[in-house]
């Protein structure tokens, strides 16, 4: 097996590879270690590595193996973490000039389950100022780079994590979604993305918590099956996280590959409010869909009530970001994200009343999204409105010529951190400037499974893992 080779295979073979000992958790995190330090300088996926740790880990993974005890399901296995979560001992900066020299003194929940289950933690991924934006850049490290074109964007929060994995510097990233921050970057860089339903993955500790009730924890990965794996590892109730959901008694990755016999489909390109689609974005997914007509199962466009779910989750999002960040901003102003001050002093220039206002938006488009969900398993849109766009701004103002809002590029992503669903983006094609296109499969309320059976299904039926960006 040559190097390539290893830096590419999935999580799941490493798992088996490593228990048989056909291949050393040493040799796989040496390989992927070089790997990084030749290719990360290029994209900027890794802002802060922890290689020596790296190596003690996969030594004593190694070493349980020999030994035939505590060996946890991702035993060996290297992963990188967001840099928004805490990692024992390692700077943690949440991409802010504020946390430049923190490190943090505890691991989170999240952290410590992946190293129970035996995993190796090569470092931390880029992410912008507290994950408040769709685009991963930041003040301390800059902007990690979309691995297809370097003048485009990996997308964001999690675009570290993203354009790691694509790169093959990493089997498995971690990463966090509170508006689409693990879907938008798998889009944008070709890889497998999963918000699980809220509450799914405890968090804990939380640097803020005022819209915690909108984030979620996942993986981003280049196999359907190394998602389940990784799910199995984090998932489950922690008494720290009031919102955690108790245990599903489900083991993904004993089931994730079975293909359901009746399923109902839904799908829309729109949900009922958003203005355009990039025409070859459309086309791509529609194909997609269309590749599920094999299994018998019934597939129909649906009609989503129109509310006005933009506006009310732009105004939570703004006057959270506000209320937290308010103290800091007489002394940090100078130092923070321009957009991320914007967003904080429009924020505060919201009456009182628009939060429960926006609070009463979402209620109503749950209650459609429940009423759609009585009549279909999953409903299926597009990631992302557009492609990977260039570097140095936040939002594109046109789609095909059409002027959008700073949203309209991103409709279909954040209304499920509204909702709570489970949604995954998967790789679907690749528009006309050969960029990653994503289809987003959302599922009922907390069903990751039917999400990842059905990724499953369609990975199966069109993989993608064979074309990958070139680094001369």
């Amino acid at each position: 097996m040559n190097k390539e080779e290893i830096c590419f295979m999935s999580a799941y073979d490493m798992v088996n590879a490593i228990t048989n000992q056909e291949i050393t958790s040493e040799e796989i995190t040496e390989t992927i270690i070089e790997r990084i330090e030749k290719i990360n300088p290029r994209i900027n996926a890794y802002c802060t590595t922890t290689f020596e740790m790296a190596r003690e880990m996969a030594k004593r993974a190694d070493k349980r193996v020999k030994n035939g005890a505590n060996i946890g399901i991702l035993n060996g296995v290297p992963t990188s973490i967001k840099d928004l979560m805490a990692v024992e001992g390692v700077r943690t900066t949440y991409g802010s000039k504020m946390y430049e020299n923190n490190v943090a003194t505890e691991d989170s929940i999240v952290v410590k389950r992946l190293k129970d289950a035996g995993c190796v933690i090569l470092g931390k991924t880029n992410t912008p100022e507290f994950g408040h934006k769709g685009v991963t850049d930041n003040l301390i490290f800059g902007p990690t780079l979309n691995p297809w074109n370097l003048e485009r964007t990996s997308g964001g929060s999690s675009g570290g994590a993203a354009a790691s994995v694509v790169s093959g510097m990493g089997p498995l990233a971690q990463g966090s979604d509170g508006g689409g921050s693990i879907r938008h970057p798998a889009c944008f860089c070709g890889v497998y993305g999963i918000k699980p339903s809220f509450g799914r993955v405890p968090r804990y500790p939380r640097l803020f918590i005022s819209a915690q009730d909108c984030s979620a924890t996942g993986a981003l990965v280049n196999y359907t099956s190394d998602a389940a794996l990784m799910l199995d590892a984090i998932k489950g109730p922690f008494e720290g996280d009031r919102f955690s959901l108790p245990a599903d008694n489900i083991k993904y990755i004993e089931h994730y590959n079975e293909i359901p016999n009746k399923l109902r489909i839904g799908y829309s390109f729109d949900l009922g409010f958003a203005k355009i689609v990039q025409s070859d974005i459309k086309e791509s997914v529609m194909k997609a869909i269309n590749k599920f007509s094999q299994f018998d199962w019934v597939i129909e466009k649906v009609k989503i009530k129109r509310t006005r779910v933009s506006e009310a989750f732009s105004i939570n999002w703004l006057v959270t970001f506000a209320y937290e960040l308010q103290p800091f901003l007489e002394k940090w102003k100078d130092n923070m994200d321009p957009n991320l001050v914007k967003w904080v002093e429009t924020g505060l220039s919201y009456p009182a009343s628009s939060l429960p206002s926006s609070m009463m938006t979402r209620e109503k488009f749950y209650r459609e999204l429940y009423k759609t969900f009585q009549n279909y398993d999953v409903l299926i849109t597009p990631t992302t409105a557009v492609t990977a766009f260039g570097l140095g701004i936040t939002a594109p103002k046109t789609i095909e010529g059409r002027g959008v809002s700073p949203t309209g590029w991103q409709p279909f992503t954040f209304p499920f951190n509204f909702t709570g669903h489970p949604a995954a983006s998967i790789p679907c094609g690749f528009d006309r400037d050969g960029l990653p296109i994503g289809m987003q499969i959302v599922g009922r309320m907390f069903d990751e499974l039917t999400v990842l059976q059905i990724s499953k299904a369609f990975e199966e039926m069109a993989p993608w893992q064979n074309r990958r960006p070139t680094f001369n």
